[in-house]
């Protein structure tokens, strides 16, 4: 195994809703598995999974797949969860978390070799792009999308 080049960053790759999420990894603060979720309040977004307890802070759970609109994540059985590093800097949301159907992968991505997928157009809300990574196509979330929906359902602290 080489060590990393410069010329490389360090990627994770998450299934969610059928389709592969390529997050950085400096974002990712755990990975975690057989969740329980504390259900979401009642009135909020469908895409808002529920919160976990983690670290001593509830962590909004995003289902990535419904935020997008392009699937149903799943939400039985044994879940895992991909806690991220909120990037806003806001007090109230260190932390953030989207549900993944499989155990994240690392990767390796060459940084300039992250091509976009021209074939689509239009990329779904909360996606910046998609990407080639192989043969096959991973999305980029819209991080900062993402947080802001989740900040926007909070309730206010007063």
């Amino acid at each position: 195994m080489n060590h990393m080049s410069n010329d490389e960053v360090r990627g994770v790759v998450l299934q969610c809703a059928g389709e592969k999420v390529l997050l950085p990894n400096a974002t990712v603060a755990e990975v975690m598995s057989r969740v329980q979720l504390q259900p979401a309040a009642e009135g909020g977004p469908a895409w808002l999974a529920g919160t976990l307890a983690w670290q001593g802070f509830d962590v909004p759970v995003v289902a990535f797949g419904r935020f997008t609109g392009l699937g149903s994540d799943l939400l039985v059985g044994q879940l895992k969860v991909v806690v991220l590093k909120a990037l806003g800097g806001q007090v109230h949301l260190p932390y953030y978390a989207l549900l993944t159907e499989s155990f994240p992968q690392l990767i390796a991505v060459p940084r300039d070799g992250l091509l976009a997928d021209a074939s689509e157009e239009i990329v779904p809300v909360g996606v910046h792009m998609r990407v080639l990574l192989g043969e096959q196509t991973a999305l980029l979330p819209d991080l900062d999308a993402v947080e802001a929906a989740v900040l926007s359902c909070l309730p206010t602290a007063a």
